[in-house]
């Protein structure tokens, strides 16, 4: 049986002939800073090319003798697209402005936002606010990525996850305006929140036409990443969840599906246990990362309480297991997880999120090599 096809079988809620494994084969399950690295080290291969500083939004890929390795299931294409007309605007080698005017800086891994241009905003002032044109994405960089997905589709019979090309609503309205005031916003000015999200679902809907229109076709998962939940609640309640987020995130998703018959993943951080029901009712087929970090969130209630509802991809905790654990303790760790959300199909195994400097490359070999040897069918049958 080949990887689509026992992916078909976690998507139906069947149990696969082997558990599908994923390592980069989206932007939530990746690899940041040295630790791709130290793992080319660890197995013996040549180092790579040092690999260009990406900005906000892109993610080096995982190199393929790594995928090869593990017998990884899952491959990604594409990402956050910058159209040429925005206010993109390079200060130095570790500071630029962004294409939606949000000022960056390189702290040693990731960039900080260190300007916020629309906190404290008023209505007028949104209104004359400059997006993005999507009309002036660059087309070479899509036609690079429909020649890799068709090249994947056609010769060989990995997964092919198209990474999302947009953010989300909720992020973007807390990059622009800062946490605190668009969480304000949210509470008290109902009419700016509305306008921004409407603004920005067009933009979706934009980019999608360009996006999706070209790769649609070629792949069989897409991603999108939109943050609701700190690791114990969420930031808002489901109710304003349903108010404000809801109707754009289902008609991005709506429209996504015009030019595709991928399934849908979804990435929030933390305990979203509360908006599960909700993200369904959206239409997000698959739940990323499964970050274990409170109780609701844990395998064994997820999979009680949606099991048959929703995928779910990841698992594996970074936090603390990953990086301090031992043989031992990854290994068991890997078994009870995929016996618990394997069952039945259902599951995609990954890393809870990008793996970070502190996991020693041995532990990640661990967890790989337990996901393969607890992943088959056969073997949990015996």
């Amino acid at each position: 049986m080949s990887r689509r096809d026992d992916f078909g079988k976690v998507l139906r809620h069947q149990q696969p002939e082997k558990l599908i494994i994923d390592f980069g084969g989206n932007p939530l399950s990746s690899m940041e800073g040295k630790s791709q690295e130290r793992l080319l080290e660890h197995l013996g291969f040549a180092p790579q090319k040092k690999a260009e500083r990406q900005l906000f939004g892109k993610v080096n890929r995982i190199d393929d003798r790594i995928l090869e390795h593990f017998d990884v299931d899952t491959r990604s294409i594409g990402s956050i697209l910058k159209p040429k007309e925005s206010q993109f605007e390079v200060i130095s080698d570790n500071e630029y402005i962004d294409e939606w005017g949000i000022r960056r800086v390189f702290a040693g891994m990731y960039w900080d936002i260190v300007d916020y241009p629309l906190k404290g905003a008023d209505i007028n002032t949104l209104k004359s606010y400059h997006f993005p044109h999507p009309e002036t994405i660059d087309h070479k960089e899509i036609e690079q990525y429909v020649a890799e997905a068709k090249r994947l589709y056609e010769e060989t019979d990995y997964i092919i996850c198209a990474e999302h090309p947009i953010y989300g609503v909720f992020e973007l309205g807390c990059w622009l305006c800062s946490f605190d005031d668009f969480l304000l916003k949210m509470a008290i000015d109902e009419e700016f929140v509305h306008l921004l999200f409407e603004m920005i679902l067009d933009y979706q809907k934009r980019v999608i036409d360009i996006y999706y229109g070209a790769l649609g076709k070629y792949i069989h998962y897409t991603s999108s990443g939109d943050d609701y939940a700190t690791q114990t609640s969420l930031f808002f309640s489901p109710e304003m969840f349903r108010k404000f987020i809801s109707p754009y995130f289902k008609e991005r998703i709506s429209h996504t599906r015009k030019y595709t018959n991928a399934a849908y993943l979804h990435h929030s951080c933390g305990n979203v246990y509360p908006l599960i029901d909700d993200l369904i009712e959206c239409g997000v087929n698959i739940l990323n990362p499964i970050q274990p970090v409170s109780t609701e969130m844990l395998p064994q209630q997820l999979k009680k309480a949606f099991g048959g509802k929703i995928v779910f991809h990841g698992g594996v905790d970074t936090q603390k297991i990953l990086p301090f654990g031992t043989r031992d303790e990854i290994e068991d760790y890997v078994k009870k997880t995929i016996d618990v959300l394997n069952k039945d199909g259902g599951y995609i195994f990954a890393a809870a999120h990008n793996i970070q400097e502190d996991v020693p490359p041995e532990n990640l070999v661990y967890m790989l090599e337990a996901a393969r040897k607890y992943g088959s069918r056969q073997l949990n049958q015996n």
